[in-house]
């Protein structure tokens, strides 16, 4: 008897113990919404182009730990849908990968609503753009409904 107490008391303390090494539950409430601003190409004589961008970010229905960016130019004044980043979110920062052969890493930093980012290509060896954009109400954004156009990667 006293030996089933003592195992009970154990796997209590250790799942215990393994709880509090467990990573803290994410505010999606910080990152989620649509985010408008600047993307800045940082090499010359690239195929870059300075974009005015328009981010939509969500939670990912198949992933509750991943957050989905669906990312927009603007170009006269329409939005052309470039692609969708998948994201994990750790406190204030979101890593982001594309769906593209040149092994972009996106980085986020997330301050109110501000967040600055980076776009570095070849495996973190070129930085190919900065980004800053703003929290913004749909209704406060550059077009209305987004362009559907077949995904591409920049």
């Amino acid at each position: 008897m006293m030996k089933k107490l003592r195992f009970t008391i154990l796997v209590f303390l250790l799942l215990g113990a393994m709880e509090s090494f467990a990573a803290p539950p994410t505010d999606r409430k910080g990152v989620l919404g649509t985010w408008e601003g600047e993307s800045k190409c940082t090499v010359a004589n690239s195929p870059c182009h300075d974009e005015h961008v328009i981010y939509r970010l969500a939670a990912d229905k198949r992933d509750p730990n991943q957050v989905r960016l669906d990312a927009y130019k603007v170009v006269d004044g329409q939005q052309q849908f470039m692609g969708t980043l998948d994201c994990s979110e750790r406190a204030a920062t979101l890593a982001c990968t594309g769906h593209s052969a040149k092994q972009d890493d996106w980085e986020f930093k997330v301050d109110g609503d501000s967040m600055s980012g980076t776009l570095t290509i070849d495996n973190g060896k070129t930085l190919y753009r900065n980004i800053r954009v703003h929290r913004r109400d749909l209704r406060q954004s550059t077009s209305g409904q987004p362009a559907r156009h077949q995904a591409r990667s920049q």
